[in-house]
């Protein structure tokens, strides 16, 4: 079983030019899940929404080609793919001749489906969409839509993860509100280096208090977990305390390495959100 430890995050790695599907490093999802208390049915519907900024390769003669990758791997893949490996995996397209922009997003399309559904009794597919340097001008920022909680002027004392903190008014009149916040912070699981990004929670219920959801929050700070992870913490610590009858969360990360990792989670069928990135990524 591939472990975070074993993969090349953190660690010295010879830049590879040449196409190598095998720097591709999944790591099963199922151990983080079963410390959240998630069963092998997740209560969540959902998907990773990467963004790749630096794709190259080379046409038949050798003139390089640049595009952005937008990529999708639904959350009932047994696998995350490790970052590191992922931008390994992308380098070594640099100096390799394909044929044609399909060939590439074809190569793409079936090593990272490899990678996320090995061990899986039957593989699925994931999405890939690429987009050519003459639609670059077309790719929109724009922020998360809702109310901005760090509008609030609280006190904060708690900087590991305090699921305590989120409270709300059981009994009362249910509502239905979207909220947001830019001060999501939490730490690669293995380098312990600083991870940066935005957070939307959606949701119908119980009135979740703000301050109490914003403190939650920010108990992030010092948590070492990868995107993925952290997103399904904030969703099932949410679902326990607050008890909503509907829930979304959505988080954006600014990029490290070229790469930004998305996750969304939802409790029932829910359009994915468009992968837009916001100002900071």
């Amino acid at each position: 079983m591939n472990t975070p430890d074993q993969s090349l995050l953190g660690k010295p790695a010879p830049y590879r030019d040449q196409y190598d599907p095998s720097l591709l490093y999944p790591i099963p999802r199922a151990d983080k899940r079963r410390e959240l208390g998630i069963a092998a049915q997740p209560p969540f519907f959902g998907a990773d929404l990467w963004t790749a900024y630096e794709l190259s390769w080379l046409t038949p003669r050798g003139k390089p080609v640049v595009a952005i990758a937008h990529v999708t791997v639904p959350c009932e893949t047994p696998n995350i793919v490790e970052s590191k490996s992922f931008k390994l995996y992308l380098n070594s397209f640099t100096n390799s001749r394909f044929a044609s922009t399909d060939e590439v997003l074809a190569r793409l399309r079936a090593d990272i489906a490899e990678a996320v559904w090995r061990g899986a009794p039957a593989a699925a597919g994931i999405g890939v969409r690429l987009v050519p340097s003459e639609l670059f001008d077309r790719e929109q920022v724009h922020e998360l839509d809702g109310m901005n909680l760090d509008r609030l002027d609280i006190e904060c004392s708690h900087y590991t993860p305090e699921p305590s903190l989120l409270t709300a008014a059981v009994g009362e009149q249910p509502v239905e509100e979207v909220l947001v916040s830019n001060l999501l912070k939490s730490n690669c699981l293995v380098t312990g280096q600083p991870d940066w990004g935005s957070v939307q929670v959606r949701y119908a219920g119980p009135q979740i208090d703000q301050g109490g959801l914003l403190r939650y929050l920010v108990s992030l700070r010092n948590h070492n977990e990868f995107h993925e992870q952290c997103v399904e913490r904030i969703f099932m610590d949410i679902r326990r305390q607050c008890r909503p009858t509907r829930l979304a969360v959505y988080a954006r990360y600014t990029r490290r390495g070229g790469l930004d990792i998305n996750p969304f989670r939802t409790s029932h069928p829910l359009a994915l959100p468009p992968n837009i990135r916001t100002a900071r990524q």
